[in-house]
């Protein structure tokens, strides 16, 4: 369930109507680690198993490939509302020991960090050994699009989608926050063991550090937004070696970072 119909009343040249709207749902999700409180995430129910999984990954909590055990501890109204992970101790990553306090909003991937170095993120700058045309990430947004029935249906959700290096789409989620969406869709596949193959990041939003963050991690070297980038954004992407493109509608798109990366950029 990701969108609820609710009532209202729409003014046009003052004009009242009365209306019936889909909306996008918004529900707490709390996640417990070996049944202990770990952070509680707003977000869209859906995929709530892939989001778990993309986000511990982010979070540097579980990097191994190997799927950990998922128990639905709590639902209400028929939705998930408390999730607990099994994950022995051992495998248990440094990120776990910087715990977040208990809320994450659907708009922040980063709120609820205890620390400002808790925001760092260190690795070896990625390469990008193919290039692409400008036309091909329209055609790639155009796809996006067609599987984006939560935004059809609401017009308040987000889309993350991740292709790789032949432009095939390999996954798309939805949900009411930026970051979600990119942890549902590493998330899937990290569970479908896919997540080497990804090599293009979309998403329908604008891109702030969280976002470059997540594909840093997950090692996608190209991120494409409909909308602005954050100075942050195109900071770190520079420093990660992420070519970073926003505005991306009607055939334009601005370039923020790793120009190299597309061919005949005279002609974007």
């Amino acid at each position: 369930m990701q969108t609820l119909t609710y009532q209202g009343i729409k003014i046009t040249s003052r004009l009242q109507t009365s209306v019936n709207d889909a909306l996008v749902v918004e529900a707490p999700l709390q996640i417990n680690i070996n049944k202990q409180a770990y952070t509680v995430v707003m977000r869209t129910p859906d995929n709530d198993f892939e989001l778990v999984r993309g986000l511990l990954y982010a979070e540097d909590i579980y990097k191994s490939t190997t799927n950990f055990n998922f128990e639905i501890v709590k639902e209400e109204n028929e939705i998930p509302s408390i999730i607990n992970v099994t994950i022995p101790k051992e495998n248990l990553g440094k990120g776990y020991l910087n715990k977040r306090t208990l809320l994450s909003v659907s708009s922040c991937g980063i709120c609820g960090k205890q620390e400002l170095k808790d925001i760092k993120v260190e690795g070896e700058k990625l390469i990008q050994n193919t290039s692409f045309s400008s036309e091909i990430l329209h055609k790639m947004f155009s796809e996006m699009k067609d599987f984006q029935e939560t935004f059809k249906t609401s017009g308040g959700s987000h889309a993350a989608a991740i292709f790789n290096k032949k432009h095939t789409l390999l996954t798309i989620k939805e949900d009411i926050g930026r970051h979600n969406a990119v942890d549902k869709t590493v998330g899937d596949l990290l569970m479908k063991k896919s997540l080497k193959k990804a090599n293009y990041l979309l998403v329908s939003g604008r891109v702030s550090y969280e976002i470059v963050s997540k594909a840093f991690i997950a090692k996608i070297p190209i991120i494409v937004a409909v909308s602005a980038c954050s100075s942050l954004a195109v900071d770190f992407a520079k420093e990660f070696g992420i070519c970073l493109i926003g505005f991306t509608r009607e055939e334009k798109m601005t370039i923020y970072s790793n120009p190299d990366f597309i061919k005949n950029l005279e002609n974007v």
